[in-house]
This record gives structure tokens, sequence and C-alpha cells, in this order.
């Protein structure tokens, strides 16, 4: 007779809000950026953060369980992970997207069952708030952080795209919703034959501009400011969207390809990069949880596989299509005009 099935995956995964909120207090407590100055003991530690000496060790130990910490002698430390993208200080800190997660989407996310049932939005808009973007766009300190925070979780699929795609071949490109701006700044850094445009709202333009001249790249990138719903987008070489088709449903994304599609010459190309889920829809579980996270955040966005990203561009008119893997659940989906 053959071993019974155990509960543990069950127990893990239907628990893990467990788990997931002990990193999300951590880093709204600053423990990595506390840790990245130099180790500390127990007592120490408590006492910068303010733990309570019920919890401290307990947390913090978890921490340890949990592979965020290590603890050499008595004393904690950050893992490489944390102290590279959890330190407040260092440009690549990703902190500012979990504290989005701790402040917003874990209340939000308590609703998944609603929104699977209704379809609907579980976010501000559910009580007659501003949508998330409008409220974000208009209080400038947190767009920034967020903004910041975008960077911090893309930068490793803009490294790769600036690396992988066959940039040799094209002069100028832009880039749709560029944020802060650094898949614009991996590119040309990369390239130093390119120019680009970063195109976004006007709330957004000091920041990547910003950006920009802390990269040295204020001569070959610049900002145009407009609305990809109502304008037509900046004509350029190659057109890339990262992380916004997913925003958006399925009439607004062909939508979104159309335009591009206007923009481009013959033999442009259009650069989508998402968490791309897999054909079989079986593997990128980061995609497909993404997925279900555009379901609580937004009116009709969700994720999509490579072969929906082919089959709607060449519906718009791109003769050639293909996917890339870049890094993690990360994929490009590549259409040729």
């Amino acid at each position: 007779m053959g071993d019974l099935p155990t509960p543990t995956n069950i127990m893990q995964v239907g628990l893990g809000f467990w788990a997931s909120k002990t990193l999300l207090s951590a880093v709204e407590m600053g423990v990595f950026s506390e840790l990245a100055r130099h180790p500390e003991d127990l007592e120490t530690l408590q006492g910068r953060l303010g733990l309570h000496p019920r919890s401290a060790q307990d947390f913090l130990d978890a921490l340890v369980a949990l592979g965020f910490l290590q603890k050499t002698d008595g004393r904690y430390h950050n893992t490489p992970e944390t102290d590279l993208y959890l330190d407040r200080r260092k440009t690549s800190y990703i902190g500012g997207m979990l504290e989005m997660a701790n402040h917003r989407l874990f209340s939000s996310w308590n609703h998944l069952t609603e929104a699977l049932r209704t379809g609907e939005p579980q976010n501000e808009a559910k009580s007659g708030g501003d949508s998330f973007f409008a409220a974000l766009y208009a209080d400038p300190a947190r767009l920034k952080e967020f903004l910041r925070a975008m960077t911090g979780i893309s930068r490793p699929a803009n490294l790769a795209i600036a690396q992988q795609f066959p940039w040799n071949g094209y002069k100028t490109f832009l880039d749709v919703g560029t944020a802060q701006g650094d898949l614009a700044v991996q590119v040309a850094q990369t390239h130093s034959h390119l120019s680009g445009i970063g195109f976004d709202l006007a709330e957004v333009e000091p920041i990547f501009e910003d950006h920009a001249l802390q990269n040295g790249l204020s001569r070959r990138l610049r900002f145009e400011a407009g609305d990809f719903f109502k304008d037509s987008l900046p004509k350029a070489d190659v057109i890339m969207m990262g992380h916004i088709l997913h925003d958006w449903d399925l009439e607004q994304k062909k939508m979104l390809m159309g335009k591009a599609f206007e923009a481009l010459p013959d033999g442009g190309a259009l650069v989508v990069y998402e968490s791309v889920i897999d054909d079989n829809r079986s593997q990128n579980t980061f995609g497909l949880l993404m997925s279900l996270n555009m379901l609580v955040e937004t009116p009709g966005g969700f994720d999509f596989t490579g072969a929906d990203c082919q089959g709607w561009m060449k519906e718009t008119g791109f003769r050639e299509t293909r996917v890339e893997h870049l890094v993690g659940p990360d994929s490009m989906v590549i259409g040729i005009k």
C-alpha cells in the first residue's frame, strides 16, 4: 500500500497569509533597512524597532526560518536578497510595492470571493472612492514612491530587454506608460546609438526627468506627456509596453496595440512584456495570481498567455510575432510590422 498523501501543501498555502503578513510587517517596520547598517543582537534590534518583548524573538526567528534573515552567534543580519531589495536607502528597493500590498492589497484580497462571484473590483472604487490610478496620480509623494517601487521590481526584466532584443537594427524607441523611466534608461545605457521617449501622464514628467538626469541620459531621453487612451502615440522604431496591457480589458488592449501599430514604421517592433502566462496555463503561478490581482484592482484588466498576445498582434496587422522569456515570471511578446 502506497504512502497516503499529506496535507502539508494545503496547510502551507491555506495559511500562507501568516508568512506574507510577517514579511509585510517587517518591511513596514524597517527591519531590513536597520540591519543593512550592520548585524544586531535581539536586545538591540528589539529596542531600535520598538518590538514588545513577548513578540520580538518569535518575529525575528520566523524571518530567519522563512529565509529573509540569517542569524549567526546570536546576531541577526540580512540575506543577500533582502539586503539588495529591502533596504530603503538603495535604488534597488522594491519595498514600496510591498508597502502598498500591506496597506491596500491585503484588505482588498480579503474580498476575493466577492470579486470571483461579481467580476467587480474590490479596492477603493468599491465604496465610491477614486480608482487606484486616479488616487495615485493625485498624490505626488505617493506617486513618486510607487514609481520607484515599479523600477525596483521591473529592473531585472528591463535589463534583460536591453540585452536580448536586437537593438542594432533600430535608432529610436518609445516607452509607453514609462513610469520612472527605468526601462528607457536601461535600453539607452546599453545601446549608445539609441534615443528614446518616455510617454506617460504629465504628473510623471519631473520624476522621469530626474531619473534620466541621475543616469546621465538627459540628452538622449526625453519625456512626452499624453494620455494613451485619448492621444496618438509618438512615432518610433520600437514601441515598448511593460506591465501596461494587463490593466485593461480586451477591447482596450487591442486599441492600444492598434495605436502602436499606427505609430511604427514598416519593420518596426512592438515589445509587450508582462508576467506572461504559459500557454497551457499551468506553470506561471505568479502570472495567474497577477491576473486575479487585476480582477481585484481593475474593472476589466487581466493577464494573458503568449499565444493570446500573439493572436491580438496578428489581428492588429503585425506580420511576425514571437515570445521570449526574460527573467522569473516575465516574458516579452514581440510583434514586427
